[in-house]
């Protein structure tokens, strides 16, 4: 089997990767950076159709799992030309080549495709995202569905035990810095469920493996506030709580609107899958022992 990824460098692309490469699967990884990735490395902007379709011709990929995104809230807000041009007309180059090569597209989304007025979503309820990036993944949800079989998986706060792309996740910024000793903000009032890389990854591929369609919402299984999982990672590492003070999102100011609680419901998930989301406590213990390796 051929695995294309996209965003093959981010923290759920390179996680997926080298749990692909485990199971011998042949693994593309294509990104826009240069980046240490794993398996077979394809350079490609998903906004640039031509390269593209020079990549899909060249791998013929059997599955495509599609994760490259603009994901930077306030850049989406800011740069609403760049945000379409690679999470929706990136997505499109990605799904009419893979209608070209006969491949099956997973699309990785958010759940800020919700307005975060009630919470607890589920895969059936209407989508309304309040913020442009939210807007563009809904849109390139809408993309996807054109195709006669897809498979759609929204996760929520992605956060594992590597830097990504450059980046470093809310879960590694935060033991770091209480680490360190320095007091930390967090908001009270925003709610999501936090899902851990490598719960991501094995769950995806299961849904390769069953070749499973639709939509599913493949985040963590716990619903908490910032604060509260923010608390729970101090708590699992063995760190001081008290650095950690309390904030409500009224006191930053972003430019682009947050949900206030767009946690997912995983029931669907958890009847579907053999690999279920995972609760808060058995992420963090997967996380304490993936950090114990490093």
């Amino acid at each position: 089997m051929k695995l294309l990824i996209t965003g093959a460098s981010g923290l759920y692309g390179s996680k997926l990767a080298a749990l692909a490469i485990e199971k011998n699967i042949e693994v593309y990884s294509c990104d826009v950076q240069e980046l240490p990735v794993c398996g077979n490395f394809v350079k490609f902007d998903v906004s640039n159709k031509e390269l593209v379709n020079e990549a899909f011709m060249r791998v013929k990929p059997d599955i495509v799992v599609h994760a490259a995104t603009l994901t930077d809230v306030d850049k989406c807000e800011l740069n609403k030309e760049l945000a379409w041009k690679v999470n929706v007309e990136g997505t499109k180059n990605i799904v009419e080549a893979a209608k070209n090569s006969g491949s099956f597209v997973i699309y990785i989304s958010t759940d800020y495709v919700f307005n975060g007025e009630k919470g607890n979503y589920t895969e059936t309820d209407e989508p309304a995202p309040i913020n442009y990036y939210g807007l563009t993944k809904l849109k390139a949800e809408e993309v996807v569905k054109t195709q006669t079989e897809y498979f759609i998986g929204r996760p929520s706060v992605i956060y594992g035990s590597t830097p990504a792309a450059g980046k470093v996740n809310f879960a590694l910024w935060l033991i770091e810095t209480l680490r360190k000793g320095e007091r930390v903000k967090i908001i009270t009032d925003q709610w999501n469920t936090p899902t851990l890389n490598t719960n991501l990854a094995e769950m995806t591929l299961e849904v390769i493996e069953r070749r499973l369609n639709g939509i599913f919402h493949l985040c963590g299984a716990t619903r908490v506030s910032r604060f509260e999982f923010a608390q729970m990672i101090a708590e699992a590492f063995g760190l001081d709580k008290s650095l950690i003070d309390s904030a409500v999102s009224s006191q930053f100011k972003w430019p682009a609107k947050r949900p206030m609680d767009s946690s997912l419901d995983t029931t669907k998930a958890q009847q579907t899958l053999l690999h279920k989301p995972l609760a808060m406590d058995e992420a963090l213990k997967q996380l304490k022992l993936e950090l114990s390796k490093k």
